[in-house]
């Protein structure tokens, strides 16, 4: 994060809420008690409450909760502390039964993250086993990630909202934004963008009644805040993440701000767990850079550790070397170590990312973004698609191809739909249609209404596809697409380095438009092209009429928040728009995402 922390909000504030509702709970079951664990809480619990704080509240042993393990051995008492899901419930079920069955008795607990839900008391009872069970809720939902970066880990979110249209995580969305104005209070200027945020908005202020009327916003650490639909842009999750943080997770996958590596990287058998966060400052320095520069960075840092490490041999006396050891030795090792990661990080990355078919299918990406050569990028497609490459990096292509041009060509989407079923096999099928459903990989002739006399007939060429599409406006309006190619990817100076200077986020060239003009009334052009319409919200003026030197160091901060997941590429051109402005923005979202793990969510998954 750019800039003086100085009246940022400290998202540890966040955790110690979190882990002391924890710790309350826990304290509440007296005595020894076992702990099973849901695996989608296993990461999150473990940035809040370690197991240390999990012994003091006597917990003898910790399980994960297996659904294919009928029973678990252990004491008297146990704690599951699980999402609430009714498959999930079924499994517990399964183990008081088979308790019962053996006549063991155990008090048990649920502890339900982040609240608990009456279907699942339903399924409980429906199994019989209600009366065995207590049932409490923790609102465990945002996760401080990093200084600067809070998740809700909840990837779930996108499919649920915008593809099946259960609302059931909006009150947690909401919850948590009443959470965080709890910590530092009322934020006077909202924003939204999508139907999505417009329904937390709504769900936020009902929750909050009275507590919105007049408040005193020179008391708020946080003086705007943005909310943004996933749906508003897809575009800029499909494109390859080109900076250092986004090409570690698109290369081996960041999970609740950990990573691991493996023999590849670290040369060792066993692999190797590390926590990204700006406490590593070797990472914190590189994570925002463009990948094309990380190298040299981490040389530069090499040598400049290595000259640190020589200065011992220059130590006199025992005192200068006893001060060395305590003051100096234990960071240098540490960095040394860290920097050892991230250069053999680099060189997976390189041996990847350097192919003549990644360059291929960059050129390809930039090209679609851009609106030329589609015909060359249909070929490509299609060439992906015969040879069975990886169906997510094939399906990438063809969402961009529809996003960018408002859809593909009857004729076109109807043999590329074929080709991709034949060579992925047809329960395909069903993701054309989810994908179709959330407007992603669409039919063109579909979306445009036709007389009844051209009904059927099939467009013959891709000449239909060069109408002006709702991208192409607002790549216009927005200035999405640099107009010189000559972008600095070492110093830049614009928000497209993070695609190598050819493409600007939608999203966040958006948070940009509205902090500019801190209202979306004149923006009509831009916004007729976005789903789910816009609302602002706008208590305290941040800029007109006002000096600079007048305004509260609040209304510099931003939290800009993401319904459906953000990668870090959005992340990183958000610190820069920040450096740039003057601004500092505190990202939340449900969680963090990659163009793979987007499609995955509503891809369905071939046969074993």
């Amino acid at each position: 994060m750019a800039g003086s922390t100085t009246n940022f909000p400290n998202v540890q504030r966040i955790r110690d809420m979190v882990r002391n509702d924890l710790a309350s709970l826990l304290d509440s079951f007296k005595g020894k008690k076992d702990l099973v664990l849901d695996t989608e809480l296993m990461k999150p619990l473990d940035r809040v409450a370690g197991a240390t704080m999990l012994k003091q509240r006597h917990v003898d042993k910790i399980f994960k909760l297996d659904p294919t393990q009928k029973s678990i051995h252990g004491c008297e008492q146990r704690v599951y502390l699980v999402r609430p899901q009714m498959t999930t419930m079924k499994v517990i079920a399964d183990h008081v039964n088979s308790d019962r069955s053996s006549n063991i008795i155990r008090q048990y607990r649920i502890i339900m993250v982040p609240r608990k839900l009456h279907v699942c008391e339903m399924i409980l009872e429906h199994e019989g086993v209600m009366g065995y069970i207590t049932i409490h809720e923790l609102q465990m939902d945002l996760i401080p990630l990093d200084r600067d970066i809070l998740s809700l880990e909840l990837p779930q979110f996108f499919r649920s909202f915008y593809l099946d249209s259960d609302h059931t995580w909006i009150q947690t969305i909401a919850k948590s934004l009443i959470n965080i104005q709890a910590l530092c209070g009322i934020i006077p200027n909202v924003y939204g963008i999508g139907k999505g945020s417009k329904m937390v908005n709504d769900l936020m202020k009902n929750i909050l009644g009275e507590k919105l009327s007049g408040p005193d916003y020179t008391k708020c650490d946080i003086g705007n805040l943005i909310l943004i639909d996933r749906d508003v842009d897809f575009v800029t999750p499909l494109c390859s993440q080109l900076t250092y943080e986004g090409l570690l997770d698109d290369t081996f996958g960041i999970s609740c701000g950990y990573i691991e590596f493996g023999k590849d990287v670290t040369g060792k058998d066993q692999s190797t767990k590390l926590l990204l966060s700006s406490e590593d400052q070797i990472f914190d320095e590189a994570r925002n850079r463009h990948f094309s520069n990380v190298f040299e960075y981490l040389s530069s840092k090499a040598k400049s550790l290595q000259t640190e490490f020589d200065q011992r041999h220059g130590l006199e006396s025992v005192g200068d070397m006893k001060d060395f050891v305590a003051t100096k030795l234990r960071g240098l090792k540490a960095q040394k170590a860290a920097l050892s990661h991230h250069i053999g990080a680099c060189e997976v990355i390189l041996g990847k990312k350097t192919k003549g078919e990644f360059e291929e299918y960059l050129q390809t990406e930039h090209s679609l973004l851009e609106g030329t050569a589609l015909r060359e990028n249909m070929t490509f497609i299609e060439e992906l698609i015969n040879k069975q490459a990886n169906m997510i990096q094939t399906l990438k292509l063809l969402c961009l191809l529809s996003l960018t041009q408002d859809g593909i060509p009857a004729r076109d989407y109807k043999s590329l739909k074929k080709q991709y079923c034949q060579s992925h096999g047809f329960e395909q099928m069903l993701s054309f249609y989810n994908l179709s459903k959330l407007g992603m990989l669409i039919d063109q002739e579909l979306t445009t209404i036709q007389p009844a006399s051209s009904l059927g007939k099939v467009t013959s060429s891709m000449a239909a596809m060069t109408k002006h599409s709702s991208f192409k406006s607002l790549c216009r309006r927005l200035a999405l697409i640099p107009k010189t190619e000559d972008i600095n990817l070492k110093s830049p100076t614009d928000m497209s380095y993070v695609f190598s200077g050819a493409y600007s986020p939608l999203s966040c060239k958006l948070v940009e438009q509205a902090l500019m003009k801190e209202t979306f009334i004149g923006m009509e052009e831009i916004t007729k092209h976005l789903p789910g319409g816009v609302f602002a919200e706008v208590g305290a003026k941040q800029s007109k009429g006002k000096m600079p030197s007048s305004l509260p160091p609040s209304s510099k901060v931003v939290l800009v928040y993401f319904l459906g997941g953000c990668t870090y590429s959005e992340i990183s051109a958000l610190r820069f728009l920040g450096r740039l402005k003057g601004y500092r923005f505190l990202v939340a979202t449900t969680s963090i995402i990659t163009g793979t793990s987007l499609l995955e969510q509503v891809v369905e998954k071939p046969p074993i």
